[in-house]
């Protein structure tokens, strides 16, 4: 068992590292708001612990047991996400705080129940994949919106920002997960994108959010 502070440890390291397999203390320090020698002080706990790689002076990284644990945190946040959209009715920007505080819950039984009454979701939400009980996760390989060119048509897989304010747009704009759209045109000066959807014939999207979302051509 590991205490609330280490899992969200564990968490910022999983996310920073993604792309990359490493990163800097200075970096953890910044995402997680904590001074360096706090983070420093941490890191070498959890060294002992053989969930992170940590020698002075480098690149910090999960080790396979760190990796596994992380993923088993993300898998109860992003579980109680679908739980509370899908059987409770939430809307998808007002889950994550609620799952910030249950997924630190010290019973695997109850996320097992979830699973199980959603009928083992590989996705959550947002589209971002949920780990199964082994800490394995279902990559897809998505494009951004910006990166589609006019004339394509497009199914919204996923997001990359879920910020309430972020989420609260794309509501006002009637954007959701699976929802087929069609580029219409692409402005050459700002890449702002005008879009075709449902009800929707002429709607303007900026490079900002069109970078956020998530595509796969249909």
């Amino acid at each position: 068992m590991y205490s609330l502070v280490e899992e969200n440890y564990l968490k910022a390291l999983f996310a920073l590292s993604k792309d990359i397999g490493s990163v800097s203390v200075n970096d953890l320090s910044k995402h997680l708001d904590i001074k360096m020698p706090t983070v420093t002080s941490m890191m070498k706990k959890m060294a002992a612990k053989k969930l992170v790689a940590y020698e002075s002076y480098k690149p910090l990284k999960l080790t396979e047991k760190g990796k596994k644990e992380a993923a088993l945190i993300i898998r109860k946040h992003r579980l109680t996400e679908m739980y509370l959209v899908e059987k409770m009715g939430f809307g998808w920007e007002e889950v994550h705080n609620i799952a910030e505080q249950i997924e630190h819950i010290k019973s695997p039984e109850l996320f097992t129940k979830m699973d199980e009454l959603l009928d083992y979701p590989k996705f959550d939400p947002h589209g971002a994949p949920i780990p199964d009980i082994n800490g394995e996760m279902e990559w897809k390989a998505y494009s951004k919106l910006s990166e589609c060119k006019a004339g394509e048509k497009v199914r919204m897989a996923a997001v990359i920002n879920t910020s309430d304010g972020f989420l609260e747009f794309l509501n006002s704009r009637e954007i959701r997960l699976g929802l087929k759209i069609k580029i219409m045109s692409v402005e050459p000066f700002d890449n702002t994108m005008v879009v075709r959807y449902k009800k929707h014939d002429q709607e303007s999207l900026s490079h900002t959010v069109c970078e956020r979302l998530l595509v796969e051509k249909v």
